[in-house]
């Protein structure tokens, strides 16, 4: 089993969907609900960047990251992607400085199962050596990374 098809599992596993191929699209495995399921899988993203580097960090993720989601929103693997940054600070304990949210096609594209991500990324990047020294460097600038799978609910059905 190679690396992404290895993710995708685990993460199957790790979201109780595993033999519900319900789950992947978004639907409940309970009854239907009055309202219309949401469609995809929603992502949260949270970063946390050491103190005095945000700006680097966006500058890379925008030149190196961002196209590379792009191309895969327009392949149909994302519905829709949005970022959010804080107005205001918290303690270090809590403290985050991007939010990328992502609404994935499905569990399986969320978690890293796309069959043509090297071709996409060679042919984004054919300076493969400065795109991989550029994405060293972002990823050296984080202190810490959180995915949160997340569902929005209509509270106005609760």
């Amino acid at each position: 089993m190679d690396r992404r098809a290895a993710l995708g599992y685990t993460a199957m596993v790790a979201l109780g969907t595993l033999g519900r191929p319900q789950m992947l699209a978004g639907q409940s495995a309970g009854a239907p609900r009055a309202t219309a399921p949401e469609a995809g899988f929603t992502v949260e993203y949270y970063y946390k960047i050491r103190w005095g580097a945000y700006a680097e960090f966006r500058r890379l993720y925008i030149k190196n990251h961002l196209p590379l989601l792009r191309r895969y929103q327009a392949r149909g693997y994302i519905l829709s992607m949005s970022a959010t940054t804080p107005i205001t600070h918290v303690g270090e304990g809590n403290r985050w400085d991007l939010r990328f949210d992502i609404t994935w096609k499905d569990a399986i594209h969320a978690f890293g199962v796309l069959p043509d991500e090297d071709a996409i990324t060679r042919e984004l990047y054919p300076d493969q050596e400065t795109f991989r020294r550029e994405e060293q460097r972002r990823f050296e600038l984080i202190v810490e990374h959180l995915d949160v799978p997340v569902t929005h609910e209509d509270v106005s059905t609760w």
